[in-house]
């Protein structure tokens, strides 16, 4: 399974054409809508897990087994997320971690229930979820080799439709890889952008909940999930 890593940096006025100087190759224009998706008291989210239908297609970011350290520069600017795409294994998942933070035990019964509904939306109203969040990205993507053939990096450039323009440097690998090693691509391909690197930059998301869902914002903020 693959896990997501991922930098996110300020897009400065300048930025396309750094990654032109560094051979970077357009792959494409993209625009999408995203809608994401939690219970009312956000049981998803305060786990850091993120449910998200993005133009018809499900997916659901959660916590890898290898976090970032803190103390270390380049691991502190990177967020690591597992990435499950397939259907029948987000409602799985999904399904644990409710049980898990209600104390409900698991019903098998619900659970063959609920795939026998795969087409349609009704499991969302059995788990009781509602969508909290949605906006339109307008993304430019680049791609690049790493230095000595470790890989492409993935550059992404997002403008939402509520006025946030952020950029993101990805690297995807397998589950159980080195993360050390991708967060240092991520590192290098920064450093060839001119990028500074003292503190995170807000992802879409945080914005989108610091303006419109301050509640939650808050309750995220206080349980260290961003």
């Amino acid at each position: 399974m693959a896990v997501e890593v991922e930098r996110k940096f300020v897009c400065e006025a300048d930025i396309q054409e750094k990654l032109k100087d560094i051979r970077a190759e357009c792959i494409g224009q993209y625009h999408f809508k995203d809608q994401y998706y939690d219970s009312t008291d956000f049981t998803l989210t305060m786990e850091d897990f993120w449910l998200r239908r993005r133009e018809g297609s499900w997916e659901l970011k959660c916590p890898a087994a290898s976090r970032t350290n803190p103390e270390k520069k380049a691991e502190a600017l990177c967020t690591n997320y597992r990435e499950v795409t397939d259907l029948h294994q987000i409602k799985i998942e999904v399904m644990k971690v409710m049980k898990h933070c209600t104390g409900a035990s698991e019903d098998s019964s619900e659970r063959e229930q609920m795939d026998a509904n795969a087409e349609d939306d009704s499991w969302l109203q059995d788990l009781k979820l509602v969508c909290f969040a949605e906006y339109t990205t307008l993304r430019c993507s680049y791609m690049l080799e790493s230095d000595g053939g470790e890989g492409r990096v993935r550059v992404d450039l997002d403008q939402a439709d509520f006025g946030y323009c952020v950029g993101e440097i990805e690297v995807l690998v397998s589950e159980g890889d080195d993360m050390q090693s991708a967060q240092q691509r991520i590192q290098k391909t920064a450093e060839k952008l001119g990028l500074g690197g003292e503190k995170k930059i807000q992802g879409k998301m945080d914005v989108y909940l610091q303006r419109y869902r301050p509640e939650h914002y808050a309750k995220l903020l206080s349980a260290h999930v961003l």
